[in-house]
This record gives C-alpha cells, sequence and structure tokens, in this order.
C-alpha cells in the first residue's frame, strides 16, 4: 500500500523522544482488560475487538462466572455464549472462536495457554494482536508492540510511522522501540489516545507530548 505522507522525521529519536514523554505522562500503567489469569486474558481480548475494554469488562465476570476455565467453555452451548457476549458485537462469531480455541486449549495444551506466539497465533480468532497482549500482560514475554486503534492512530500522528497495516506498523515500531519497552508502550499510548491525543479533536493545547508532536494528518495549530 502507498505510505502517508508527512513531515520527515527521524523514527528512532522520535521515538527516545516519544518514549521519555509518554512515560513521564503516564508513569504507572496497566492493561485495561480485567482478568485473573492467562486464560481470561485471552477470552477478554478476543472479545475486545470491535468492542471497548469498558463493554468487554461488564461481559466477562458473568461469562467467566459461567465458563470458568477452558474444559468448562469447550463444552459450552454455543446459544448460551452468543447470549452472554451479546453487548461485544460480532456475538455469533466470536462465541464461535471462543469455544473453538477452548475446545484446542483442552486437545492440544492440556487446558492451558501456551506461553508462544505461534502456538497462540494457531488457535481459532486470535490474530497477532491478541497474541501480543496475552504474551506481555500474562507472561510478561515482550512479542511485539500491541498495534490497536489508537496505537495506529498515534505511531502515525506522532511520527513514528507512515504505514497504515497494523503487522507493518508493528514490525516498524518493534525496529525503533527499544524491546524493554514494548509492553507498556502500548499501554501508555493507548492512555493517550483515549485522554487527550482524541480521533477527531485532540486537546493539543494542554497536551505533555505538544512540544514533538508534529500532528501528522491534523490541521496546523493556530
Amino acid at each position: 500500500m502507498p505510505r502517508r505522507q508527512g513531515p520527515s522525521l527521524d523514527p528512532k529519536l522520535q521515538a527516545r523522544r516519544v518514549i521519555r514523554s509518554l512515560i513521564r505522562a503516564y508513569p504507572t500503567v496497566r492493561c485495561a482488560l480485567d482478568h485473573r489469569d492467562a486464560f481470561e486474558l485471552l477470552v477478554a481480548t478476543v472479545l475486545s475487538a470491535q468492542c471497548t475494554d469498558e463493554r468487554v469488562n461488564q461481559v466477562t465476570p458473568a461469562l467467566f462466572a459461567r465458563y470458568p476455565d477452558p474444559r468448562a467453555l469447550a463444552g459450552a452451548d454455543l446459544a448460551d455464549v452468543e447470549k452472554l457476549v451479546y453487548p461485544t458485537g460480532f456475538f455469533r462469531s466470536k462465541a464461535k472462536n471462543l469455544i473453538a480455541l477452548s475446545k484446542a486449549l483442552v486437545e492440544k495444551h492440556d487446558g492451558a495457554v501456551p506461553a508462544n506466539l505461534e502456538a497462540l497465533t494457531a488457535l481459532p480468532g486470535v490474530g497477532r494482536k491478541t497474541a501480543n497482549v496475552v504474551l506481555g500482560n500474562a507472561f510478561g514475554i515482550a512479542s511485539g508492540v500491541v498495534v490497536d486503534t489508537h496505537v495506529k492512530r498515534l505511531a502515525f500522528r506522532l511520527g513514528l510511522t507512515d504505514r497504515t497495516e497494523p503487522e507493518v506498523i508493528e514490525r516498524e515500531l518493534n525496529a525503533i522501540v527499544p524491546r524493554k519497552h514494548w509492553i507498556d508502550f502500548s499501554h501508555r499510548l493507548i492512555a493517550h489516545g483515549r485522554g487527550p491525543c482524541d480521533a477527531l479533536r485532540p486537546r493539543c493545547a494542554g497536551c505533555t507530548l505538544k512540544p514533538i508532536c508534529p500532528r501528522r494528518g491534523l490541521a496546523p495549530l493556530a
């Protein structure tokens, strides 16, 4: 795909600036999806596709009360799971994938969530983003920068990439962000995207990243 045009920046230098500024603005960050173990995080992340984390957190307590582990969910009635996850959208495909991935966990991994990127992405409904979320937040394994809609938008706006494809953006961010920052870097960008750096009406006047932000894709400040 063609690259989006924007001001010319040194990506590695800009990444260092962004990391320092984000750490100052958001010194403590955590995964926004409520979970008690790797299985709950895996399920919650699958449900978060095209859905807010807040809505997922409203749905998962009842789901996990009914189906607390892979073996329970593997034997679940599809219609019942569909009803429980309905508020998250795309409920039919999500319910089908949750039951299928639970069966795969039972049959291939003795009911445990594998701490391995290849094994995770082989599960039904699990892509790189979901696998990176689970590995980083459940196992502390930095397998790649998580690229959700906030990270995709802010990575361009802040001059870290000019690509639009999530997997390409991940590769480019992996190359310029030190591995030790991968997990929290995503959380911090997401926090900033949910805060002042709104998609349509960013509140630039009071933004702590304003001095280093090229505002790519936005009109110049008056």
